[in-house]
């Protein structure tokens, strides 16, 4: 079992950065494929990247390519999202989420979440 705890969310205007970190509790972090998805009021929860256990395979949402980037630091137990380029249509709680196995896009495939991160964006 994995606990996780997002933080670095915030307000930021439009074309500003943020960068969201994801810590998680127990030693086997490095054996969870992890993920980032957000949740805007309304809408489905949707996945924004994704990498797999050791880092070296990676996906991205259409809408945030060229802008996102993730990655994690198993040393650290911590996985990241550098979100560059903001804009107001990412406003939303974005959460991590880990499983086990290989790396998958399908919400209902992740096991753990954490309580998520508010990003607000200004226009």
């Amino acid at each position: 079992q994995v606990q996780l705890v997002e933080s670095g969310g915030g307000l930021v205007q439009a074309g500003g950065s943020l960068r969201l970190s994801c810590a998680a509790s127990g030693r086997t972090f490095s054996s969870y494929a992890m993920g980032w998805f957000r949740q805007a009021p309304g809408k489905e929860r949707r996945i924004v990247a994704a990498i797999s256990q050791s880092g070296g395979n990676t996906y991205y949402a259409d809408s945030v390519k060229g802008r996102f980037t993730i990655s994690r630091d198993n040393a650290k137990n911590t996985m990241y999202l550098q979100l560059n380029t903001l804009k107001p249509e990412d406003t939303a709680i974005y959460y991590c989420a880990a499983k086990t196995g290989i790396t998958t896009v399908a919400t209902k495939s992740y096991t753990y979440w954490g309580q998520g991160t508010q990003v607000t964006v200004s226009s």
